[in-house]
Order: structure tokens, then sequence, then C-alpha cells
């Protein structure tokens, strides 16, 4: 009996951690020096998500919120436009909706030379 409880847990568990779309890659990639301000930035998620609200902070400046554009549905990867704001670090704030309908953020940040 235990046996099978403990089983039916770990399949709830590993059922939950499978329905999140977590951050699969970006580009600039996450801790990238690079030499030149990117016109935009990617984000691509293992699976469906829509962005809620992109943010990028620059320096020590306040955030910007970046245009989503038309992207309204659930998606898996993101292109978005950023303002070049010349060298030093960009700080990426993003939050959305998986498909399963739970909230979800992140960072990433890239320094240009």
């Amino acid at each position: 009996m235990k046996k099978r409880l403990l089983v039916g847990l770990i399949g709830v568990w590993a059922t939950t951690v499978m329905a999140h779309s977590p951050l699969e890659r970006t580009n600039p990639m996450n801790e990238a020096t690079i030499v030149e301000v990117p016109s935009e930035v990617f984000l691509e998620f293992n699976g469906g998500i829509r962005l809620t609200r992109v943010t990028m902070t620059y320096a020590d400046d306040d955030s910007v919120d970046l245009n989503l554009g038309d992207d309204a549905g659930f998606v898996s990867s993101y292109s978005i436009s950023m303002p070049p704001m010349g060298s030093g670090v960009y700080v990426i704030d993003w939050r959305g909706l998986g498909t399963d309908g739970h909230a979800m953020n992140g960072t990433f940040r890239f320094i240009v030379e």
C-alpha cells in the first residue's frame, strides 16, 4: 500500500513539474559578454507560455518595459526588440503564464563591452 501511494505521489509530482514551461535558452545567453548591443533578445521555452511582461534594466537605471508586440497566445519562443543603451550590464526580467495556468518568471543578464 505504501509503495502504491509513493508511486502515485511521484507521478503527480512529475506531471506537475512537466506541466510548466521553463526557459530553455536565451540569446544573448545568460551571463554572456558580447561586443555589440543586440537589437533584440530571444527567449525559448520548453513549451507554450504567454509572456505578460518583459523589462530591461541597463546599468543602474530604472527598468524599461519592452514591447511584446502582438504575441497574445501561448508560444514557445519570443523575439523582443530592445533599445540600444551602450556598453554595460543588461538585466532582462520576464513573467508570464504557462499553458497550465501557473505564473512563471525569471531573469537573465548579459554584458556589452
